[in-house]
């Protein structure tokens, strides 16, 4: 009802435009903010068509061969290995947790190691005595890794050679996941069976659904929008074999991967060189060096539309606007970071479609931009009215994107087209300021923060030089669009 409301109010405020105030904006407005909304809304197009052909035609035929193999009376069940990493999660979110990974241990037909990577002991006892009363059969072991708070990569790095110790049988299938994840029944049912289907697959995540902690609005509605957003893209890549990342919420990996030692050094110990930076340790965005490297391997991965596990989300302090530019700058951080190595590699590596589709992250951090310029430009130099078509613009385009995610989800809400306004347009100065700052990192729960290498003059150097890179970049499009809408009108030749 509220998606009608929009489109209702947007016709009666189009009819009610006099005549003059069109002529007052003139044709820039519509042309440049309208010729970029085609570009951009037509790509999106693309992905909700390539999302659909993934979901309805190619992946039920997948499904069924996946179910069909693992039915056979012969087929015995992979060994697997699930790491869980836990540190400071409320003890309530890692119970949840641990009683669906043992419940799904449980349904498993072949041995099961449950990996408990933790830092405080608390999380051990609790772990421990879950496990000890659940009569689970001698084939289900558990392993529980003791370490310090050094941050997820090292958990991970630890978890993955205790796991390489126990030297893991052919077809053996290594899980990671997030101590804040709950596993719906049948999970690795579900998912498992795939890897028998395609030995080239290298790795296998799912659709999520987001619980947020104490139902923050507009916090709650705000991931629900992310992770619908993140069907919708992540459906279209798997129809080209890729997917945007190998998340740590919960992805499947083969043994004979998961244990190679350049996969652990990915996990543990990945970093970049950049030409004004110098050395970049990544300390944040493991899910993306592990899927770095799949891609540098020429691994397949797969992308399972119909389990959905549930995550739940822990917003940062702080009021929506002050949290959720925390957690843009961290995911854009860890996306610009390894999304730079895996355009290197080229569109015959990664493979065109994803790899156009890793540029478009980088271009669409600045057309976001392009409306509210345009339009303050002419209201300040033309005529308020521009404001009222850019507002009357969103509210058409954003209602529509939303509609289109009903193809994703069963239902959308009434404030998602202003937070896909805000998603797209407000965060896009904090997806500039990643994008100029490679080196900053910070992990929002456990308040880790990457250690700054430079000191004294050479940070502030540094610094100074990542302030005009990206005030550049501003300027240099506020001119352009400038010079576009007449505001800055360029000298004649000749006069």
């Amino acid at each position: 009802m509220i998606l009608l409301a929009h489109f209702l109010l947007v016709a009666i405020a189009v009819l009610l435009v006099p005549e003059s105030a069109v002529r007052a904006v003139g044709h820039e407005i519509l042309f440049l903010t309208g010729g970029i909304g085609i570009w951009r809304y037509g790509w999106g197009l693309v992905h909700v068509a390539r999302g659909l052909v993934w979901r309805r035609l190619v992946f039920p035929d997948l499904r069924a061969q996946a179910d069909a193999l693992a039915a056979r009376p012969e087929a015995g069940g992979n060994e697997l290995f699930l790491i869980v990493t836990s540190y400071r999660i409320e003890l309530d979110t890692t119970l949840a947790c641990w009683r669906s990974v043992i419940a799904e241990a449980a349904a498993w037909n072949g041995r099961v190691t449950l990996v408990a990577s933790i830092v405080e002991r608390a999380d051990e006892i609790a772990i421990q005595r879950l496990f000890d009363l659940s009569g689970l059969p001698d084939r289900v072991r558990l392993l529980v890794v003791r370490i310090s708070g050094e941050g997820k990569r090292r958990a991970l790095g630890i978890a993955l050679r205790g796991v390489s110790r126990r030297v893991p049988s052919a077809g053996a299938v290594v899980g990671v996941m997030d101590g804040d994840t709950v596993l719906p029944p049948g999970t690795l049912a579900r998912t498992v069976p795939f890897f028998a289907l395609d030995p080239a697959l290298g790795g296998i995540t799912t659709d999520e659904k987001p619980f947020t902690v104490g139902e923050r609005f507009p916090f709650s509605s705000w991931h629900r929008l992310r992770f619908a957003r993140r069907h919708q893209t992540m459906s279209s890549l798997s129809l080209s074999g890729r997917v945007l990342a190998m998340t740590g919420r919960f992805s499947l990996f083969p043994a004979e991967v998961a244990i190679e030692p350049d996969f652990i050094a990915a996990v543990e110990n990945d970093g970049m060189d950049h030409w004004r930076l110098g050395h970049i340790q990544f300390l944040t965005g493991e899910d993306k060096s592990t899927w770095f490297h799949l891609l540098r391997t020429g691994r397949r991965m797969l992308y399972v539309p119909d389990v959905q596990v549930a995550t739940i989300e822990h917003p940062p302090p702080g009021g929506f606007v002050q949290a959720s530019r925390k957690l843009v700058l961290r995911w854009s951080g860890n996306m610009l970071r390894s999304g730079g190595r895996a355009l290197a590699l080229g569109p015959a590596r990664v493979g065109p479609f994803l790899w156009w589709t890793l540029l478009d992250q980088r271009i669409s951090i600045w057309t976001p931009l392009v409306g509210p310029i345009v339009a303050l430009l002419l209201s300040f130099t033309r005529t308020p009215w521009a404001l009222l078509f850019y507002l009357l613009w969103v509210m058409f385009t954003r209602s529509l994107q939303t509609l289109l995610l009903l193809t994703t989800r069963n239902r959308v809400e009434g404030s998602w087209p202003l937070l896909l306004w805000y998603d797209q347009v407000a965060l896009a100065l904090v997806k500039g300021r990643a994008l100029f700052r490679l080196d900053r990192q910070r992990w929002t729960r456990q308040n880790i923060a990457s250690r700054a290498v430079a000191t004294g003059w050479r940070a502030v150097l540094i610094e100074a030089g990542a302030v005009y890179c990206q005030l550049l970049g501003v300027l240099a499009l506020v001119a352009v669009l400038a010079i576009w809408t007449g505001v800055l009108p360029l000298p004649l030749e000749g006069r």
